[in-house]
């Protein structure tokens, strides 16, 4: 057998793209439902604060009840609180917003495996791709409080810090809790990323170790206070554009 007897007749290979072509302009109209829908859920969620940290989390470790902590800290200082809205950091989160005076907002992912939404939230949204939903972490938050965790909560750091970094998105406090965890990480970037001239050396000031949660709420008051917490004109421009 020749191979053009193995591959599709012209005919045959034309309806396979026809095909392709209107499953894939159905799947940009599914991610645009994504952003168009969420984005006017959470419009009226302000101000909030975005947790991050590791789906993997017992709720008897010591990560669990600071991140609970510090969410209802936030809560009842008037911040919502958005989280992941899976298990572990992210049920922390909510779970301390929850029983707060503020909104407990998840922004769950269809995965396979590990995401199962959580019962803390007030307002559960459900996300197929990740590029929107983090935007919408970003978009939404005033600050960004970084617990420990693995590759999906390393993911979502460095991107808001490259969103800051180049001008796409506005500065926030973004804060790493959890030292011990961090340090290592904290001292790699001082001294791989800026030693080798990767990046500027005043972009280290974009991240803050900070362990205690009543600083961390005080951090976060303390960036806006002379401000407060509307977006400014040039930092819509940045949002609507993000």
């Amino acid at each position: 057998m020749s191979l053009s007897d193995k591959l599709p007749q012209t005919s045959d290979r034309y309806a396979m793209m026809q095909r392709f072509r209107a499953r894939e302009a159905w799947h940009v109209m599914k991610i645009l439902s994504e952003f168009v829908e969420s984005a006017e859920e959470l419009q009226q969620v302000t101000p909030a604060v975005s947790i991050f940290g590791s789906a993997r989390t017992p709720r008897d470790h010591p990560y669990y009840k600071q991140t609970e902590h510090i969410a209802r800290l936030l809560s009842d200082a008037g911040f919502a609180v958005i989280s992941g809205g899976g298990p572990g950091i992210m049920e922390a989160a909510n779970k301390g917003a929850f029983y707060g005076k503020s909104p407990s907002v998840g922004l769950n992912i269809v995965l396979p495996h590990e995401q199962r939404p959580n019962e803390y939230q007030d307002l559960s949204l459900k996300f197929d791709h990740f590029f929107s939903r983090k935007v919408m972490f970003v978009k939404h938050a005033l600050a960004y409080v970084v617990m420990p965790g693995g590759f999906g909560t390393l993911d979502e750091m460095f991107e808001a810090l490259t969103l800051i970094q180049t001008g796409k998105s506005r500065k926030m406090p973004i804060i790493l809790c959890g030292r011990a965890f961090w340090g290592g990480l904290f001292e790699w970037v001082s001294n791989r990323l800026i030693g080798e001239g990767m990046i500027n050396p005043e972009d280290i000031n974009l991240l803050q170790l900070i362990d205690e949660p009543q600083e961390i709420v005080e951090t976060i008051f303390r960036f806006y206070e002379t401000r407060g917490f509307e977006a400014l004109p040039e930092e819509r421009e940045q949002l609507l554009n993000l």
